[in-house]
């Protein structure tokens, strides 16, 4: 189970994320627990955490979020691979700041990622979810934080 403390780390990495590349700040709406597996958006962007805590930090947005996000990023391919990448991008962004407050120990993957392949990602048994919901212009996404 995760700490507030710990939660703000991903508050505060996904604003900074949005802050810095969109030159357009995202609102974060209250984080809340899950026992289930929440929905997934059309792009996900999956990394595994291993070390002194164990499972899946995840960025899940809709293909509409990420061409704006792409725009504001002055990019002009609008692909299918660039909204991979963009989406694995946002969650290896977001993770790697985590590790800086983490330490060592919080030992991430190279992302992983989904695009609508699966519905849903189902959380490690006894593990509850974590969402952060993330509201930018007016896309909405959500960051999963599964840790045990």
């Amino acid at each position: 189970m995760l700490y507030e403390h710990e939660l703000k780390t991903f508050v505060a990495g996904t604003t900074n994320f949005f802050e810095v590349s969109a030159q357009q700040p995202a609102s974060i709406g209250s984080p809340y627990l899950v026992d289930d597996a929440p929905q997934l958006h059309e792009y996900t962007g999956l990394i595994n955490i291993t070390g002194k805590r164990d499972g899946v930090v995840y960025f899940t947005a809709p293909k509409a979020m990420l061409a704006v996000l792409l725009m504001k990023m002055q990019e002009t391919d609008f692909s299918h691979e660039t909204m991979r990448d963009l989406v694995g991008e946002v969650a290896n962004t977001i993770s790697g700041n985590a590790r800086r407050d983490f330490g060592r120990d919080f030992v991430i993957s190279p992302p992983s990622v989904l695009s609508g392949e699966t519905p849903s990602i189902a959380p490690r048994p006894g593990v509850r979810s974590f969402i952060i919901p993330i509201n930018w212009r007016s896309h909405s996404a959500k960051l999963v934080v599964s840790l045990g």
